[in-house]
C-alpha cells in the first residue's frame, strides 16, 4: 500500500492534467446543454483506455522498483550490469552511477593496498622489537631482586602492546590466521595466567584457581590473546584482593576481581573502540582498546563475551563457550 501511494504521488502531474481535461470536458458540455447519453458511451470506453494504461504503467514500475531493491542489496563491486534504462533521465542517473562505482573500486583497491603494506610493516616491526624483548628477558632471568622482577613485567606488558597492535589490523583482515582445533580450557588458562606470575606476586593479588576440565574447539592463540587482556585489566585495577578464574554452568569461563568495578553508566559502552570511562579517565594509560579487541576477536571465534560489575566491588568477565562443543557423529 504504502508503494501504491508512492506511486501515485510520483505521478501526481499526469493525474492532474487528467483531472484538469475531465473538468474542462464536463464544463463544455454544461455550457452547451449537450445530452449527456450522447457522451457517456465515449466517456466510458476512454476512462477504461486510461485506467488499462494506469494499471500496466504501475505493474511496470513495480517490477522495476522490485529490481531495483535486489540491486541495492548485493555489493558495489557486483552492480555491473544495470537494469536497460526507461528513458534519458534514468539513464543519466545510471551513467552517475556508474562513475560512482568506478571511483569506489579504485578507492577500495587503494585502501587494500595500503592496509597490507601498512600490515606487513607492522608484522616486521613487531617480529623486529620481538628480539629485543626476547634478549632483554633472558638476561633478567639471572636476576632475582625487586627491579629484575618489576622490569620482567613490564617487558611482558610492552609485548603484550605489541601483540594489542597486531590483533588490531589482523582481527578484521582477510588474512586473519585462525586456526581452529580442540583444546584443553585448562592449559590455555595455565599458560595464560603463567605470563602474569610476576605481577601475582608483586602486587601481592590472590590468585583463585582449580583445574578446569573439558575442551573447546577455537584459536589457541586468539583466546590466550583475549584471556591476557581480561587478566590484564584484572590485575591493572585490583589493588588488593583477588583474581578468580573458574568455570560457571552451563559453559562459561568467568575472571572475576575484587577491584575497583566500573560505574553503571559506563557499562553499556566498555566493549567501544576508545572508550576509556571514569576508571580511564582516572588512569590516563588507558587507550579503550583492549575491551573493543576482546569482543572483536570472541565475534571471529564466535565466542559470547558479558561483563558484570559492580563499582567499588570488582568485575566479572564471562566468555560462553557452548558454541564449541563437538558434535560426533
Amino acid at each position: 500500500m504504502r508503494f501504491f501511494w508512492s506511486y501515485l504521488v510520483s505521478r501526481r502531474r499526469l493525474l492532474g492534467v487528467l483531472a484538469g481535461v475531465l473538468i474542462i470536458f464536463i464544463a463544455s458540455f454544461a455550457l452547451y446543454r449537450l445530452p449527456l447519453g450522447a457522451v457517456m458511451y465515449p466517456a466510458l470506453i476512454s476512462f477504461a483506455v486510461v485506467a488499462a494504461a494506469g494499471a500496466l504503467d504501475f505493474i511496470a514500475v513495480r517490477r522495476r522498483h522490485l529490481e531495483l531493491r535486489r540491486l541495492a542489496s548485493l555489493p558495489a563491486s557486483l552492480l555491473e550490469v544495470l537494469p536497460a534504462p526507461s528513458g534519458p533521465v534514468e539513464a543519466d542517473y545510471q551513467e552517475i552511477l556508474r562513475a560512482l562505482r568506478e571511483e569506489y573500486t579504485g578507492l577500495e583497491l587503494t585502501y587494500s593496498g595500503k592496509m597490507r603494506d601498512m600490515t606487513e610493516y607492522y608484522a616486521l616491526w613487531a617480529h623486529q622489537i620481538k628480539t629485543p624483548i626476547t634478549s632483554m628477558g633472558l638476561a633478567l632471568e639471572s636476576e632475582d631482586s625487586p627491579l629484575a622482577r618489576r622490569l620482567t613485567s613490564d617487558l611482558r606488558d610492552i609485548q603484550r602492546y605489541v601483540d594489542m597492535v597486531m590483533a588490531f589490523l589482523r582481527v578484521d583482515s582477510e588474512s586473519s590466521d585462525f586456526v581452529f582445533r580442540e583444546h584443553p580450557i585448562d592449559a590455555i588458562v595455565r599458560e595464560s595466567v603463567a605470563g602474569f606470575a610476576s605481577q601475582f606476586i608483586s602486587k601481592r593479588i590472590r590468585l583463585d584457581y582449580e583445574t578446569i576440565p573439558g575442551t573447546v574447539v577455537t584459536d589457541e592463540k586468539w583466546l590466550s590473546f583475549v584471556l591476557g587482556q581480561l587478566l590484564s585489566n584484572a590485575l591493572k585495577y585490583t589493588k588488593s584482593g583477588a583474581v578468580s578464574i573458574y568455570m560457571e554452568e552451563p559453559k562459561a569461563l568467568c575472571i572475576s576481581d575484587t577491584g575497583i568495578g566500573i560505574a553503571p553508566e559506563d557499562l553499556p559502552r566498555v566493549f567501544e573502540r576508545g572508550y576509556t570511562g571514569c576508571n580511564g579517565r582516572a588512569d590516563k594509560r588507558a587507550s579503550g582498546i583492549g575491551l573493543y579487541l576482546c569482543r572483536r576477536v570472541c565475534e571471529k571465534l564466535g565466542v559470547g563475551i558479558s561483563i558484570e560489575s559492580e563499582l567499588g566491588a570488582g568485575t566479572t568477565v564471562k566468555l560462553d563457550l557452548r558454541q564449541y562443543e563437538l558434535r560426533r557423529e
